[in-house]
């Protein structure tokens, strides 16, 4: 419906109730409007940094901290492991998050949107359990051998449970990419904003691109505000669904952690 309604012809698609199955004409208007706002293309890139240096610094915290946490003869586990999931349940809010971003400095810079949210206590819990499903003999012989626990980590553990990394890494992906509201809260300049606050401000307002589409081809307000908002939604949603085939046989292993046993 949303995919057919982006291509078909902003007059026909306000006049149109229900489902559309078939191409209401056709018509370009919405994704020239939308590719000509300069804000979106700057959204784009920021969005990829976001995405890319975010999953990267979170998979390597989440792989860290849940190695350590997994860890039989780390005396103080528990304790650290009982601090974190008391975050699940009860946090500090809005405001005192807001003053802290901006009392350490981060407040208007790309790191505000990463070092917040650098750890899901969630994703480590798994990530902790698929770890401490690994056979202890992998890690005994690799101690025996003289490898310390970087290489134990990332060269014996990391290859046995990469699916459920793929997995964590996909989650962490498709957050950071439907993220905008810390960025709503903690960026000010519209050169640091990700394209999913530009995409929100557009389908919320859509003022500014409604009167360049006016301008342009003559297509009253009315008439392109819904188009718009079909166009926005398909921009937004394409990239995750070109990545995720290619994680799709990771993601139904990793889902499956603890359900089955291997014999």
């Amino acid at each position: 419906h949303v995919l057919i309604g982006s291509f078909s012809d902003p007059v026909q698609l306000t006049r149109h109730y229900g489902a559309i199955l078939s191409p209401l004409g056709f018509s370009l208007e919405g994704y020239k409007v939308v590719f000509n706002n300069p804000n979106i293309w700057s959204g784009y890139a920021n969005t990829l940094f976001y995405v890319v240096v975010g999953t990267i610094a979170r998979m390597l915290f989440t792989l860290v901290g849940a190695y350590l946490l997994s860890r039989k003869d780390f005396v103080i586990r528990k304790f650290i492991t009982f601090m974190m999931v008391f975050t699940m349940y009860f946090s500090g809010g809005m405001i005192p998050s807001f003053l802290v971003v901006k009392l350490l400095g981060l407040y208007n810079t790309r790191a505000a949107i990463i070092l917040p949210t650098l750890i899901s206590t969630w994703n480590m819990i798994i990530m902790k359990t698929a770890l401490q499903a690994v056979p202890d003999a992998l890690e005994e012989s690799a101690r025996l051998d003289g490898a310390n626990d970087l290489v134990i980590l990332f060269q014996i553990l990391v290859p046995v449970v990469k699916a459920t990394i793929a997995v964590i890494a996909l989650y962490y992906v498709v957050g950071e990419w439907n993220s905008w509201f810390n960025a709503m809260i903690y960026l000010r300049d519209n050169s640091k904003r990700p394209l999913q606050l530009f995409l929100r401000e557009i389908l919320v307002q859509s003022t500014d691109l409604e009167g360049s589409a006016d301008i342009q081809s003559g297509v009253g307000i009315n008439y392109i505000k819904e188009l718009l908002q079909y166009c926005t939604i398909i921009i937004a949603t394409v990239p995750i669904l070109i990545v995720y085939p290619f994680v799709q046989k990771y993601f139904v292993k990793g889902v499956m952690l603890g359900s089955l046993k291997g014999e």
